[in-house]
């Protein structure tokens, strides 16, 4: 970091020659694929079904006056809604946009009243929202539509930063992050979900890393409450955090998938993370030691390139690491354990960042792992270990 800084001046002055008359395009947390994307009638109603490139907070209700299906996320670029194929007899038009400040909206005009039957999003590298609509009498239709907008649908409070004083010769400084929370539950199964689950494992994890490791543990999260993604990061950073190791157990629509994942920042979403943290992020949480309060989104997306190239093969051994040793402690891994995806959880271009999915909570073995006591010290366990090598290996490599 200390060759970053110094190299910030001829940066920024390069850039501002070369690109100065190139425009910026914004960029949403998620964008729509309208390819993989449709609304047809299906099973004496409508499916609607979204393919997103990435999960984000959502929720769908009925509304009326005209009567229309509205389903809000946080947020979602839809400049390809355009495209999106509607074979239903029964959606008369949709509209899609900004709502609020970090809310977007899709809005489906009904041609009858219809109220929503099933509504899931199905998470991985991205994200399928499935919502299932039945056709509904006027008077069933009125009551959904006149139910009042749940308390906990308030935009979110934007999350306290730790005041944390970072003491840079002390402990590891480690930052969990219980995947989703509040109005994101995640995955769900039977009346589990994701938020729940990892919350708990991650409260068990942090003592056992403070009791046992001897380690500095920060979480993004200590209950149930939604934490937006690029907050997180802000976290990680008022932490002064020298890993972040972030908690999931997903759920797939289709297929079978059982056993944990240790994921990394896939190197082609690399260029893209870089930009869109530019954009959207305060520039004294992308890089630590250097301040880009005054650059703009070049200089910073350049820099922070930069910074990866440096963090990337840290990150590597660090996935190597705790996919190791849970392997080592025996451990039921996916047939890939290690793999790549652009999380933007792990778009920090300076903290070594990886994502861990417990398991499946479309698996049954899974779930019943991840609710058993012994199951999850052994996996706390496995990820202590790796922690460790990791941060020994780590310090000899700086030497």
């Amino acid at each position: 970091m200390r060759v970053l800084s110094r190299l910030v001046a001829a940066v920024a002055a390069v850039v501002v020659l070369s690109f100065a008359a190139q425009g910026q395009e914004l960029s949403a947390l998620a964008r729509l694929d309208p390819a993989a994307s449709r609304i047809e009638d299906a099973a004496g109603g409508v499916d609607v079904t979204l393919s997103l490139s990435q999960p984000v907070p959502w929720r769908v209700r009925v509304m009326a006056d005209p009567p229309r299906v509205v389903m809000d996320f946080r947020e979602v670029d839809w400049s390809g809604a355009a495209a999106l194929r509607n074979d239903s007899q029964q959606i008369k038009g949709m509209r899609a946009g900004v709502f609020r400040a970090g809310w977007s909206r899709l809005v489906l005009e009904l041609a009858a009243p219809f109220t929503v039957e099933k509504a899931a999003m199905q998470t991985g590298a991205g994200a399928l929202v499935t919502v299932h609509l039945r056709p509904a009498t006027l008077d069933d239709f009125a009551k959904a539509a006149t139910r009042p907008e749940p308390p906990e649908w308030a935009l979110p409070k934007p999350a306290d930063l730790p005041a944390t004083t970072v003491d840079k010769g002390g402990p590891l400084r480690v930052v969990l992050d219980p995947g989703h929370g509040g109005i994101d539950p995640g995955a769900e199964r039977g009346s589990q979900s994701e938020a729940q689950l990892m919350l708990g494992f991650a409260r068990e994890l942090k003592e056992r890393l403070i009791r046992e490791g001897g380690f500095a543990v920060t979480m993004t999260r200590e209950e149930d409450v939604f934490v937006p993604l690029e907050t997180r990061i802000s976290i990680a950073r008022a932490a002064g955090a020298q890993v972040f190791v972030s908690l999931h157990a997903d759920a797939l629509a289709a297929g079978e998938a059982t056993g944990a994942t240790v994921y990394h920042l896939a190197e082609e979403a690399s260029d893209e993370a870089s930009r869109t943290l530019a954009e959207r992020h305060d520039r004294d949480d992308l890089l630590a030691g250097v301040d880009l309060t005054q650059q703009d989104d070049l200089v910073a997306t350049i820099l922070m390139d930069m910074a990866r190239t440096e963090t990337n093969p840290r990150v590597l051994a660090l996935a190597d690491h705790l996919a190791g040793a849970m392997q080592e402690a025996g451990i039921k891994m996916h047939r890939h354990p290690i793999q790549q995806a652009g999380f933007s959880v792990l778009k920090s271009p300076d903290i070594p960042s990886v994502l861990v999915e417990l398991g499946f909570l479309s698996s049954s073995s899974d779930l019943k792992r991840l609710n058993d006591p012994d199951w999850r010290a052994k996996m706390q366990g496995a990820i202590l270990t790796g922690l460790r090598q990791w941060a020994a290996e780590d310090a000899k490599q700086a030497e």
